[in-house]
């Protein structure tokens, strides 16, 4: 069980926005928390392979201890099986992806594309 590091990239747009990624999670990884408080929009795509029973959760937190699963529209927490996307709704102060199941194939990689709203 490992903590991965963060990758961040800036994209070149009309509104402030970035892409935060994690490579490399293995089953029982987490990946470094980041704090994203000031980009409210956030969309995650994780991808890579799942393995037998493979399972990842986007979790926040506001004190980086206590962690908890964040939400799509749905209001379902933010957990894939497969590769996928989804729209986070809640906006904590961190946020890491935990990869909560998996066998000795399970390697996912999990992006965040943030972006400021427009005032």
């Amino acid at each position: 069980m490992a903590e991965r590091s963060a990758t961040r990239t800036d994209l070149q747009t009309g509104v402030p926005a970035c892409v935060i990624g994690w490579s490399g999670l293995l089953n029982g990884d987490t990946g470094a928390a980041v704090e994203l408080v000031d980009y409210a929009d956030k969309t995650c795509t994780v991808t890579g392979t799942f393995g037998t029973g493979g399972s990842i959760t986007l979790q926040g937190s506001n004190d980086n201890s206590n962690w908890f699963a964040l939400t799509d529209a749905q209001t379902s927490a933010v957990t894939k099986t497969a590769a996928g996307m989804e729209l986070i709704v809640e906006n904590p102060r961190y946020i890491r992806p935990s990869v909560t199941a998996g066998d000795g194939t399970t390697n996912l990689a999990v992006q965040i594309c943030c972006r400021r709203s427009v005032r």
